[in-house]
């Protein structure tokens, strides 16, 4: 070692032309033989070499070694989903560190839409003017797999809104999927969520749009896309009637020839 210093200063003799003041600019030679930048100083006489150099493996910290197991992770690796669920994701997720998963939209996930469901009206798509009418209209979560931009994936559409048009110039929008009044523990004709009056009779074309949200799941859990998919239904005719009451002396059961039966 102080072989090697006394030749480094000697090469830095040579290489001093004229006194100049402590300099820590080094030559690449003289860091290259000495592994580390001395401060040099040159009165013109003489060359003096000072300088420190850490041994690879210890620490000029007084606060001891750092922890082996202590790590910051960068967005992209807390993204990852080996090293973390995605709902916390900064970014857009890498699939096994395999490249960035474009932007997930609506459109992308068209292919795993669920199938149109049917709208139907009770009693018998017909119903009675002043009396409520049930529509019957439901939906339930669908999931199916698949594969997106070459990647395994499970989509999930959970519906959220059932909007109704009932064909006489009203709408309505409601949270609830429709249900029959036997299902419900009612009454025929009487008030459900899904129900409509009609005001007058005539025949009515309703129609129905149900609304989803969607998730996906790259294989560590669910993940939002933005929006909600709005899958209509066909449209269904409905026949009103009007009910007139009428005092008579026997029953249809009774007297089947009875007027009005």
């Amino acid at each position: 070692m102080l072989i090697r210093s006394i030749a480094a200063a000697l090469f830095l003799g040579l290489i001093v032309g004229s006194p100049s003041p402590a300099s820590t600019t080094c030559a690449p030679q003289v860091l290259a033989a000495l592994g580390y930048c001395p401060t040099v100083g040159n009165d013109g006489t003489s060359v003096d070499v000072t300088g420190t150099k850490t041994d690879p493996g210890t620490s000029d910290s007084t606060d001891g070694p750092s922890d082996p197991n202590s790590k910051t992770f960068t967005p992209t690796e807390k993204c990852n989903i080996t090293t973390t669920t995605i709902e916390f994701c900064p970014v857009r997720p890498t699939v096994n560190g395999v490249g960035e998963i474009p932007e997930i939209t609506l459109t992308d996930l068209e292919q795993f839409a669920p199938a149109p469901v049917t709208l139907s009206a009770e009693p018998s798509n017909a119903g009675i003017a002043d009396m409520p009418t049930n529509f019957l209209g439901a939906a339930s979560a669908h999931t199916q797999t698949g594969s997106l931009f070459g990647f395994p994936v499970t989509v999930r559409f959970t519906p959220v809104g059932y909007d109704y048009d009932y064909g006489d110039g009203t709408s309505a929008t409601v949270t609830a999927a429709g249900r029959t009044w036997e299902d419900l523990g009612q009454a025929q004709f009487t008030p459900t969520p899904t129900s409509h009056v009609y005001t007058e009779r005539g025949t009515y074309t309703a129609a129905l749009s149900i609304r989803y949200s969607a998730e996906v799941d790259l294989g560590r859990g669910w993940y939002p896309v933005a929006g909600q998919l709005t899958i209509p239904t066909a449209p269904q005719q409905v026949q009103i009637f009007e009910a007139h009451t009428a005092l008579v002396a026997h029953t249809c059961t009774e007297k089947p020839t009875a007027p009005g039966c």
